[in-house]
């Protein structure tokens, strides 16, 4: 078992997960002002340099999604919109309008939580990530922490029912 190539897979993973928790963090927020629970983070160099969490209720504004509000972020951070070298981590597959931002920003991987059957862009009803059309195509790694990502979601709209 030591596979130095499983080796790699482990720690990639590890890491995977540590930044995946942070998006999860950012979603908690979200959660607390009574927002659909969705984080993201923009990873550079092994820093954040974008945070966001959805925001659509808060700001009245449709586009204040988790990934947006990242974009915006890490744009601002590093003086550029082009992504180039980042990692964008977050909990629930990206929507058409996100998925088009990342392309986009040419983010270069994106890596989510759990997949959206009603909207999701990155594979489960389309792949806008990886259209061959467009000029950039970005690397998908899905199933992050996809457990607690999906509870998360899940818990927030069965309260939610109960509710109304």
């Amino acid at each position: 078992m030591n596979d130095p190539f499983c080796q790699l897979e482990l720690t990639e993973q590890k890491q995977h997960e540590h930044w995946m928790r942070q998006a999860i963090a950012e979603a908690q927020k979200a959660e607390a002002l009574g927002e659909v629970p969705i984080g993201a983070v923009i990873v550079r160099n092994n820093e954040i340099i974008g945070r966001g969490y959805n925001l659509r209720e808060t700001t009245l504004d449709s586009t204040a999604h988790a990934e947006m509000v990242a974009i915006r972020q890490a744009s601002e951070a590093i003086g550029a919109w082009r992504l180039l070298e980042c990692s964008l981590y977050v909990t629930l597959e990206p929507c058409p309008m996100c998925a088009g931002a990342i392309v986009q920003s040419r983010v270069p991987r994106v890596i989510f939580g759990t997949a959206d059957p009603k909207a999701g862009c990155a594979g489960t009803l389309m792949n806008l990530l990886q259209e061959p059309r467009f000029n950039h195509r970005t690397e998908v790694i899905p199933g992050v922490l996809q457990p607690e990502c999906s509870t998360m979601l899940t818990q927030f709209f069965r309260k939610l029912r109960k509710k109304g």
